[in-house]
């Protein structure tokens, strides 16, 4: 019976061409990710050679002056990539994995970010996450919409009626048949992914397997639910693909416009101000007033003392740090307004399968807010490390030739949301398990 059901399903040339379909978007999709990685891989090796070619050039310019060079030199961090960034793009083509930063004030540097068109991030990346989850129901539903009101409007569920002692069981049989049909397409390109990209066998990329494999049940249930009210092949579809839109674009865009309006950021704006009214109204205020809130913050260099004539390095980071010092309450307060949208955004993503699903990838794929507050985060770090690692020399008037210029490579870090089997999983389960029950109670009352 398995395969008569294989060869019904198979035998409609619609169901053919869209698995077909489907495939050929699933492939692009795997090789726009192999695209993007390629071309981040080639931005961080021309980032490695540029840096010794930037320090070697502007030591030969200024041989005399470490305060110069040190103006002029930019310190490489990057944010190493995580392979499953090539299946789910996420915000990495706006939010940059690489930072370069002077040992300046670092709020005017760490939100520069390389020039984009904007028609194609409007657009978004063809990635295999975005065809998994905004494609792959269009699937589900083209397969599974006429599942019951086909038989019944052509006829034959009387007689399969009669013929069997379950109608449920007969319709569960057709429906696994389309199951393994959607899932053996899911998995082959998955499979054809690990083989491409460069995908570690990890934690991580089953649970991305995982939560694909049950994202697609939640489709199947969906789809059971409304086919069990008995309903005609044209209101099935409609209402489908209602649900589709909703749920797809409707929904996760409203949540987005709700958390701009609930939780605005004007801060960004005066954090910018701040930063630079804090480093450059330091021209015209008196000198020691601008080091004793630097001496205040860094109590370690007290001891160094400023000429009241002429100008001078140490005065001159002085202002520099007053250009962060002054506008940290206006950046703590855009972190947190920041991080209360995504906090909010993941309460309600409970209740969104398409909006858990998306953010659950970027958070595995490290491509999502999260990793990048945490890249910015580590940022703050290594701009504070470089900065106490050459005050010193800067404020002793070091000799440029006694600092080891070629030990100062990029540095690579790894960050990331470390996400586990039960957030990333439950809320699409416990969504099925009631879409299931549902579908069950529907059948049993009609």
């Amino acid at each position: 019976m398995g395969f008569l059901l294989f060869k019904q399903c198979l035998r409609s040339k619609m169901h053919i061409v869209s698995l077909i379909l489907i495939m050929v978007m699933g492939l692009l999709g795997i090789l726009v990710g192999k695209q993007y990685l390629l071309k981040e891989g080639k931005v961080i090796s021309e980032v490695v050679l540029h840096q010794g070619e930037h320090i070697d050039r502007n030591v030969a310019y200024h041989q005399d002056d470490i305060g110069l060079i040190l103006y002029y030199v930019r310190f490489a961090l990057i944010d190493k990539s995580n392979g499953l960034k090539a299946l789910s793009i996420g915000q990495s083509d706006v939010n940059s994995n690489i930072q370069r930063v002077t040992i300046r004030n670092l709020e005017g540097q760490k939100y520069d970010t390389d020039l984009q068109n904007p028609l194609h991030l409007q657009l978004g990346n063809l990635d295999l996450g975005f065809i998994l989850i905004n494609l792959f129901p269009l699937l589900i539903i083209a397969f599974t919409y006429n599942l019951l009101s086909s038989e019944m409007e052509s006829g034959t569920w009387k007689l399969v009626s009669i013929q069997s002692s379950s109608k449920l069981k007969v319709l569960l049989n057709k429906l696994a048949v389309r199951l393994i049909l959607v899932f053996s397409s899911m998995l082959m390109l998955f499979f054809i992914a690990w083989l491409i990209l460069p995908l570690a066998l990890d934690r991580s990329f089953l649970v991305f397997i995982a939560l694909g494999v049950l994202y697609l049940f939640f489709w199947f249930s969906l789809c059971f639910w409304v086919i069990s009210y008995k309903r005609s092949s044209s209101f099935n579809a409609i209402t489908l693909l209602s649900i589709w839109l909703i749920l797809v674009i409707l929904l996760p865009a409203s949540v987005n416009n709700l958390l701009s309006i609930k939780y605005p950021v004007p801060e960004a704006m005066a954090t910018m101000i701040k930063q630079r009214d804090g480093y450059h109204t330091k021209w015209d205020t008196d000198k020691h007033s601008t080091m004793k809130k630097f001496f205040d913050h860094y109590p370690q260099y007290a001891h160094h003392e400023i000429e009241e004539d002429g100008f001078s390095w140490l005065w001159y980071y002085a202002m520099q740090q007053m250009g962060d010092d002054e506008s940290v309450k206006e950046r703590k307060a855009m972190r947190a307004k920041v991080l209360q949208r995504e906090k909010v955004s993941r309460q309600i993503s409970w209740l969104i399968p398409t909006l858990h699903t998306q953010l659950t990838y970027n958070d595995l794929a490290g491509s999502g807010l999260m990793s990048h507050l945490q890249f910015l985060d580590r940022t703050d770090e290594f701009h504070e490390r470089m900065r106490l690692h050459f005050y010193p020399r800067i404020f002793e008037d070091q000799a440029v030739h006694e600092v080891d210029w070629s030990a100062y490579k990029p540095e690579f870090i790894s960050s990331g949301v470390n996400t586990s089997w039960g957030p990333a999983l439950l809320p699409v389960l416990l969504i099925t398990a009631i879409f299931i029950f549902l579908s069950w109670f529907n059948w049993k009352r009609f």
